[in-house]
């Protein structure tokens, strides 16, 4: 368990510096209300830039949405999460998936509308308790479970069916998201991600990540005794997927070399990639006795683009079950 400890304080040493009409007697609107989609631009044929509002935030949020080549019938949806940088590099214009990787060339003749929300850096994706000086108001899962699915429903050909993904904090994310929300999604995956928060050295990684971005990791669930740990710890409530199709991808830690420059562009990736797969495994461990089948890829790979972009490409027949679309 030391390695998560250790891991931790590497990375914040390294890196600090349907739509129904509300009856007359309704309450008063909620937050979530005038979310709103401001703009859609057109970056290629096959991928969207959507400027939404959301009310929750209280700011604009930027979505890319990638576009299946035959729209001729509804589609269903993937949301997939982007890691703790979220569009930083991009200055928030794009997301590192499609910055990244292949995934709009990839993407471009599955049945699937992608959609990729940008600018949740160091969040966790998830509803933080309180305003926080530097990362903000963060109230993404809010933002994704209640303001952003009926905009896109409604601009875009889509069928409701969904399922949500994420690489490294984003994996996290996509996972607490989906043991909160099941009825949501019919399918997750996670590459290189901290499923498991259910010991004090793994939230302590985790709240670690929040701090290489600045923020104060008790402005989101509190310090690592509170009860809202456990409340969104994967792990602890994976039952509520109990017969979804899942995938879960991790590193041992060790560059893999076929991959050429690619598997071995992360300075960091090898101590990073090895707290993912101490996590990864104590929350094997809790599956197995939850009885949830998930298809697992323990595989050789550093925390880094080039490995997570093969994940989603062996991830996809997992996807496509989920989203009940061909493979091909």
């Amino acid at each position: 368990m030391r390695v998560i400890v250790t891991v931790a304080a590497c990375v914040a040493a390294l890196f600090a510096g349907v739509v129904v009409s509300a009856p007359a007697s309704a309450a008063p609107a909620g937050p979530t209300d005038a979310s709103r989609i401001e703009a859609v631009s057109m970056k290629s044929p096959t991928r969207a830039q959507v400027t939404t509002y959301s009310a929750a935030m209280g700011r604009r949020i930027t979505v890319s949405v990638l576009l299946p080549r035959d729209r001729s019938t509804p589609r269903p949806t993937l949301y997939l999460l982007d890691g703790i940088d979220g569009g930083v590099y991009t200055n928030y214009t794009e997301s590192g998936w499609t910055y990244q990787t292949d995934i709009e060339k990839f993407m471009a003749d599955k049945q699937v509308y992608v959609v990729l929300p940008i600018g949740g850096t160091g969040s966790d994706y998830t509803d933080w308790r309180s305003n926080d000086p530097v990362l903000k108001n963060n109230q993404w899962e809010t933002f994704l479970t209640k303001e952003l699915p009926p905009l896109i429903e409604k601009r875009f050909d889509t069928n409701g069916v969904k399922a949500i993904g994420g690489l490294s904090m984003g994996a996290l994310g996509a996972m607490s998201i989906a043991v909160r929300n099941p009825e949501m999604y019919s399918g997750v995956a996670a590459f290189s991600g901290c499923l498991d928060q259910g010991t004090p050295d793994f939230r302590r990684a985790t709240a670690a990540t929040v701090q290489t971005r600045g923020g104060n990791p008790d402005n989101m669930w509190g310090p690592i005794t509170s009860p809202l740990w456990a409340a969104h710890d994967p792990a602890e409530h994976i039952a509520s997927l109990r017969g979804k199709p899942i995938y879960v991808s991790v590193g041992n830690g060790l560059p893999d070399l076929s991959l050429g420059v690619a598997g071995i562009a992360s300075p960091v990736g090898g101590a990073l990639e090895s707290a993912a797969l101490q996590c990864t495994k104590a929350f094997k461990q809790k599956a197995d006795r939850a009885g949830v089948k998930i298809t697992y890829n323990f595989r050789q790979g550093l925390h880094s683009w080039g490995y997570w972009n093969q994940d989603l490409h062996r991830a996809w027949p997992t996807i496509a079950k989920a989203l009940d679309v061909p493979v091909r």
